[in-house]
């Protein structure tokens, strides 16, 4: 009890300290005098936006970086715990076979790149792996298929929704990722107890026909509204490193940022060039446009700050990062990590790695569905 009372006096310091910076923050030389600037306006909602213009997420996203990383924790510490951090760990249940054709996705069938297509795994083989999530420390447990929809697969969806409901029995949280499902099968695993479901959108809607043409934008933005129409909490996101210039961060943000409801999960992934994939290629190219670290930085930061609400997790491609790096991005919103075995057909950090480095920033983990007991309610700004 006295460690919650000395954070809730730190916090309701901190509340006072993101009003005070709300009010201070400069206000950019083409707002009209007495207005709020776009950072100011997100530091001062006592509920989120979701009409948000891409102009306004622009001039945030292109807010010098040391003022946006100090903005965004200031965000962050008013609407969650700051010590808490989540971890998640993803398993893989059906490798291979896809037939999307996504640039970067080691799965696809159009692609040679020594993934082979796989039958789904057993009940048993899952609960074995969420078992030994669960004892290193994991609170949400992920199933991965690589199908790009859910179409005559009546027996596998039955089968995964068991999968589900075992999970949940043993205290953690559940996602799944199995590409496009319509209204009937989110309500299927809504029934199961499933907490979230993976849908993301990847990239901006301008960059998207240049990486994927096998589904559609909208494809994506209807399998997501089906499952928060369900009842089931919405984890998507995307990946950075695409070949997309900044403006499209700003879009991928954009098309986020004015869903209703938020996302309860944003993944921000890095990706990890697969050889065979034609991404990788493409990127070898002398005039391909290579991801700097200050961009994730400053697409973390955005998100925290005109979607205060979202558990930001550090995805694929986070074992590319040092730790000093990652460290950043904890400074500027992000709440979760994938901590583990693999993610998918790609390196993951272990476990242990994770937590001796999370005990030395002071975090621990995040307890499973505790997502309101972790979130800070904010307060008006005050005068």
């Amino acid at each position: 009890m006295i460690g919650m009372r000395r954070f809730s006096t730190f916090n309701s310091g901190l509340r006072h300290a993101a009003a005070a910076a709300a009010r201070s923050a400069p206000v950019a030389s083409s707002a009209v005098e007495g207005a709020l600037s776009p950072l100011r306006l997100a530091l001062s909602l006592e509920e989120p936006s979701h009409n948000w213009t891409k102009e306004q997420l622009r001039e945030i996203y292109n807010t010098p970086l040391l003022e946006l990383t100090h903005a965004a924790q200031l965000q962050h510490r008013r609407w969650h715990d700051p010590t808490k951090v989540q971890l998640c760990t993803l398993m893989n249940i059906k490798s291979g076979g896809c037939t999307e054709d996504c640039k970067y996705c080691a799965q696809s069938s159009r692609h040679s790149t020594g993934v082979a297509a796989e039958k789904l795994v057993s009940v048993d083989a899952v609960l074995k792996e969420a078992e030994e999530a669960k004892k290193n420390g994991s609170t949400r447990f992920c199933l991965g298929a690589a199908w790009r929809d859910m179409q005559g697969r009546k027996s596998g969806l039955r089968k995964i929704a068991d999968m589900v409901t075992k999970v949940n029995d043993m205290g953690l949280e559940t996602c799944v990722t199995l590409g496009m499902v319509n209204s009937d099968q989110a309500k299927q695993l809504k029934d199961a107890g499933l907490t979230a479901y993976n849908h993301n959108i990847d990239t901006s809607r301008e960059h998207y026909p240049n990486v994927i043409s096998s589904r559609t934008y909208d494809d994506r933005l209807q399998t997501i509204k089906n499952v928060q129409q369900a009842g089931i909490k919405a984890c998507t996101g995307g990946i950075l490193g695409l070949g997309e210039t900044e403006e499209d961060h700003v879009g991928f943000l954009y098309t986020l940022a004015n869903m209703t409801p938020h996302p309860e999960s944003l993944p921000i992934n890095r990706l990890v060039p697969i050889k065979g994939t034609p991404m990788a290629e493409e990127l070898k190219k002398p005039d391909a446009k290579k991801l700097e670290f200050h961009e994730i930085l400053r697409t973390i930061a955005t998100a925290r700050l005109v979607m205060p609400q979202a558990i930001i997790r550090l995805a694929a491609g986070r074992y590319t990062m040092k730790e000093t790096e990652q460290f950043l991005c904890f400074m500027a919103g992000c709440n979760a990590i994938f901590t583990g075995k693999k993610m998918l057909t790609t390196m993951c950090n272990g476990w242990d790695e994770d937590k001796a480095m999370l005990a030395k920033w002071g975090l621990e983990p995040m307890q499973s569905f505790d997502y309101n007991a972790n979130k800070k309610v904010a307060c008006a700004s005050e005068a």
